[in-house]
């Protein structure tokens, strides 16, 4: 199971220049607006300590992270649903995505084009909502007529189902609010999922500040109100410097920990982003552990040990009969799997058993 997460954002907000340091995709970042014509995608590593720590004590051929994904679009403007711009042409490319992280400026520099005049991180969010919110308008209008058609004649329970969650929907966006302001149930998201509306997903703000604010413990203004803002909406704000993080990127591994340690930063803010996504969609690593590899997977919180089986591959789900599980931090405390053994840490757990995150397991299983 992997994390999509689509970027948006103004022109000239640091968009491409955090897409290029988290993916080092080198997607073209220049100071004018719609620099990035085409959408852009990178896979990137999950940093997870405990791959090492793991490899420690279970020496394998080779590590697996797990994953994630990240999509570009040309920045978007006022206007972006009837067509203005560019990024309207790809709104597509992050309507499947799982959740979207709004790149949010909070720095000022006179070299830099703002495409509104001015820094106004509260307007900028604004823009970008009410373009997304008519963008999914425009999609659930579309089908409206035909769904309300269909429930009304009774004969189509899904169709009469689908309506209860759409009705509100409309009326919400109609309203110019975003649909995650419903806080629908699971359920009634899995309802309207077809029709892929952004402002459904969840959403975290990367507050892109300049590099004299990396290692304050107070952030600027703009990143002040911009956290009071994301608060009302319970969405997590990750503040990280673009220009830093592309630097960042750059170096090679040796070099990396000097440059962190004179930034008076523990690791990349880039990692933060990272945790930030996992946190914002309740997801969490288990891990395998062999001669060949250590891999982590990553699942979603609450998965039972037949549905993190299932990830690794569908026959496992099907024919799932045990797990063995110990913990990562029985691997840190008895340094090996015979001495897990020898205190008893090691279980067997069977079809109701919910993963915690940094499980190590070994999966039995018939087909």
């Amino acid at each position: 199971m992997g994390f999509a997460c689509g970027i948006v954002g103004l022109p000239n907000v640091g968009k491409s220049t955090i897409f290029n340091a988290l993916t080092s995709a080198k997607a073209e970042a220049a100071n004018y607006p719609f620099c990035t014509i085409d959408p852009n995608t990178g896979i990137v590593k999950v940093p997870d300590h405990r791959l090492a720590d793991i490899a420690r004590y279970i020496p394998p051929q080779k590590l697996v992270p797990a994953s994630m994904t990240f999509v570009d679009i040309a920045g978007l403007v006022k206007g972006a649903s009837k067509g203005e711009g560019l990024g309207n042409q790809f709104l597509g490319h992050i309507r499947e995505t799982n959740a979207i992280a709004h790149v949010v400026r909070c720095f000022s520099d006179p070299n830099v084009i703002h495409v509104d005049g001015s820094v106004d991180p509260l307007r900028d969010i604004s823009v970008i909502d009410t373009e997304l919110i008519l963008a999914d308008l425009e999609t659930v209008n579309k089908r409206y007529s035909q769904m309300e058609k269909a429930a009304r004649a009774g004969s189509d329970k899904k169709a009469a189902a689908v309506m209860g969650v759409l009705a509100p929907v409309r009326k919400t966006l109609e309203a110019g609010n975003p649909v995650r302001s419903l806080l629908l149930s699971d359920d009634d998201l899995a309802l309207i999922h077809d029709f892929h509306l952004i402002t459904a997903k969840k959403v975290m703000y990367v507050a892109n500040v300049d590099d004299s604010d990396i290692g304050n413990s107070t952030p600027n203004e703009h990143v002040k109100r911009l956290m009071a803002y994301a608060e009302k909406e319970g969405a997590p704000v990750v503040q990280i410097c673009g220009k830093i993080e592309s630097e960042i990127s750059e170096l090679a591994e040796e070099e990396k920990a000097a440059f962190l340690k004179d930034m008076g930063m523990d690791e990349p803010g880039l990692n933060r982003v990272i945790r930030a996504g996992y946190d914002l969609l309740g997801l969490q690593t288990y891990f395998t552990a062999g001669e060949t590899e250590v891999r982590a997977w990553t699942i979603q919180k609450g998965f039972k040990a037949p549905q993190a089986a299932g990830v690794i591959h569908t026959d496992f789900e099907k024919g799932f009969i045990k797990a063995e599980v110990y913990h990562y931090d029985d691997l840190m405390k008895y340094k090996g799997e015979q001495a897990i053994k020898d205190a008893g840490a090691l279980r067997l757990e069977g079809k109701e058993y919910v993963v915690r995150d940094g499980d190590i397991m070994h999966f039995r299983f018939a087909v």
